[in-house]
């Protein structure tokens, strides 16, 4: 149950967003409704999210990886169900993303990729766990421009995952394509 109301007055701006939000996912996203509460917030937060939706260097299969990992462990359920939708979308493997609460025992990821949802979860821990060790191991694959890109998608998701934790957003039904569930 979410901790803050999830209705707006009915407002030519909110019909707006609600609209957008529509079109785009089929249905208004219960993040939206919480960062309408700030319109600077929500501003913001587009722009990022706007801008974050154009980084292309990294491999898509490793940051939908790195960015699962990380809701994983903070336990975003909404993070969680929602994240499959959008990578299953961009074709990313579903057995891939179906087994990332289970990476560590899952036999269907690379030596790179188990290397990259290690230093997701790394860097999610309070405080950060990540080892001279993990970069160099990434450095082995990755550009440093890779390196720093995935580095950001980690940190984006973090500020996703914490938020929508903390404000008490769940599951919003994205899940009717997987049976994702948070790892603690």
């Amino acid at each position: 149950m979410a901790r803050i109301g999830l209705e707006h007055r009915r407002t030519w701006f909110v019909r707006l967003a609600e609209w957008g939000s529509r079109r785009r996912y089929g249905k208004v996203l219960d993040p939206g409704r919480v960062w309408l509460h700030n319109r600077r917030v929500l501003t913001t937060f587009l722009l990022l999210e706007g801008s974050a939706g154009r980084w292309k260097t990294l491999d898509p299969t490793l940051n939908a990886l790195a960015v699962m990992a990380a809701a994983g462990r903070v336990g975003c359920g909404w993070c969680l169900d929602f994240g499959y939708w959008e990578f299953h979308h961009r074709a990313v493997d579903p057995a891939k993303l179906r087994a990332v609460p289970q990476w560590r025992d899952s036999e269907v990821y690379t030596e790179l990729e188990r290397a990259v949802m290690e230093y997701a979860e790394a860097m999610t821990a309070t405080p950060p766990e990540v080892t001279d060790e993990q970069v160099e191991r990434l450095r082995a694959d990755l550009t440093d421009e890779q390196l720093v890109e995935l580095t950001a998608a980690v940190s984006l998701e973090n500020y996703r995952s914490r938020s929508y934790s903390a404000l008490g957003l769940t599951s919003q039904g994205f899940k009717e394509y997987c049976d994702l569930r948070p790892v603690r």
